[in-house]
């Protein structure tokens, strides 16, 4: 019984020592894998029609509650076939876009896997 208790005792302060049982398998500060989603809306060019870019971008308008929010696909601009239909202020909706999201500069941006245009 005292046996179990000290062994007991040698885990806890084990623990505490190493702010947890379990090993982390990445490095500090690494954060994991972010998840795949998908997002549905209206696509647009933002530079011609949000007049928020330099440079011909695809940005991706999702309704979320009662706001529109702007997602910014990171991928090759207006070299994309998809591109063709909102560069000089058009717009394609139902555009769904499944990839990897991360903020930067307090925009929105996805890294696009896949880009499906409703036909």
């Amino acid at each position: 019984m005292v046996r179990a208790m000290i062994v007991a005792a040698a885990v806890a302060v084990g623990a505490w020592v190493t702010g947890g049982v379990a090993v982390a398998d990445k490095p500090a500060g690494e954060k994991p894998a972010a998840k795949e989603v998908k997002v549905t809306g209206t696509l647009v060019c933002g530079s011609c029609k949000l007049n928020e870019t330099k440079k011909c971008t695809n940005v991706l308008q999702v309704k979320e509650k009662d706001k529109v929010v702007n997602y910014y696909l990171i991928d090759t601009g207006n070299k994309e076939a998809y591109h063709d239909g909102v560069c000089g202020g058009g717009q394609v909706e139902g555009v769904t876009v499944t990839g990897t999201v991360t903020e930067k500069d307090g925009k929105k941006e996805i890294k696009a896997s896949k880009v499906d245009i409703k036909k």
